[in-house]
């Protein structure tokens, strides 16, 4: 039998109100989540691992419930161990400031179920409601604004919604030919900035981004902070929050962040190489806490050429 990982916290799905073509929950599992499996849903569903929200269990009979949420364990073979730390860097009643380390994803995905930063902070701290307030690519490092309590989790998510967080990243990338030349001539002053804006959509495959013509629906502020032989220091401030918008703003100016797997051409799936991380850090957050009015400014690791 093929060994598996089994998430500690259960995921949900909400059964849409539209769909009237599924007499049970389990054919719309086996509907909705193809790429699973038929016969893997049917063990699930034997072996008790789906149930409601209230705990009974959901059998292969029945009836679908639409807007209920039905509960499930993601399990996935035997997960690799990511060989770096978390740190707590501020904690109160209502969130956690805390620092992910590379290739950590925040919560379960892709072949991740445990081996996540909510979960090491649930054991960590005891707290079984820790939610993140804002995404992170497992890629990245830096710092992440983590709720605590349910009843308060919306507040903080509002805080980047309505654009009073501010995010301040660094990255390293190789620098064009053109800057190259200006730095060796003396004609570069640092630092050297950049206003980017542009249209990004989903691209093929989809968890990657791509520039297309159109209305600009992002916008980074990008700086050149110092420079190392070929490479540069940058600190970027991402003004909207799209998926990889840091990442492929850097590769329109055609200097994709060093160690970048995605972009600009993605890379063969492999097993993560621990010594080449992504160089792109979420270096610091700042933001005044909507429910206690207490200033925050916490930086987490810095990179270095």
């Amino acid at each position: 039998m093929t060994q598996t990982a089994r998430a500690a916290q259960p995921s949900f799905v909400v059964l849409p109100l539209e769909v009237v073509d599924k007499p049970t929950v389990f054919s719309f599992l086996i509907d909705h989540y193809a790429h699973i499996g038929e016969a893997v849903w049917r063990q699930r569903i034997l072996d008790g691992k789906v149930h409601w929200q209230d705990g009974s269990l959901i059998g292969l009979d029945t009836a679908y419930r639409p807007t209920a949420r039905a509960y499930y364990y993601r399990e996935v073979p035997v997960e690799a161990k990511v060989p770096f730390a978390e740190q707590i860097l501020f904690q109160d009643d209502n969130l956690i400031l805390a620092y992910k380390p590379h290739f950590l994803p925040v919560t379960p995905s892709g072949d991740y179920v445990n081996e996540c930063l909510v979960h090491r902070l649930r054991l960590r701290t005891g707290i079984d409601t820790i939610a993140p307030a804002h995404r992170l690519d497992r890629e990245t490092a830096g710092v992440i604004l983590m709720t605590t309590r349910p009843e308060t989790r919306h507040i903080y998510h509002q805080l980047f919604v309505d654009d009073a967080i501010r995010k301040d990243y660094q990255a390293i990338a190789k620098l064009t030919p053109e800057l190259l030349a200006q730095h060796a001539s003396g004609e570069l002053t640092l630092p050297r900035h950049w206003t980017v804006k542009n249209r990004m959509q989903r691209s093929e495959p989809s968890f990657t981004m791509k520039i297309v013509e159109g209305e600009a629906n992002t916008h980074s502020e990008i700086s050149l902070i110092a420079i190392k032989g070929e490479f540069g220091l940058f600190q970027l401030s991402p003004i909207t929050g799209k998926t990889h918008q840091l990442r492929v703003h850097m590769q329109s100016l055609g200097m994709p962040l060093l160690n970048d797997r995605f972009y600009p051409m993605l890379l063969p799936k492999g097993p993560d190489d621990f010594a080449r991380p992504l160089q792109l850090m979420a270096q610091r957050l700042r933001f005044i806490d909507p429910v206690t009015g207490t200033k925050h400014d916490v930086q987490g690791e810095q990179l270095y050429l």
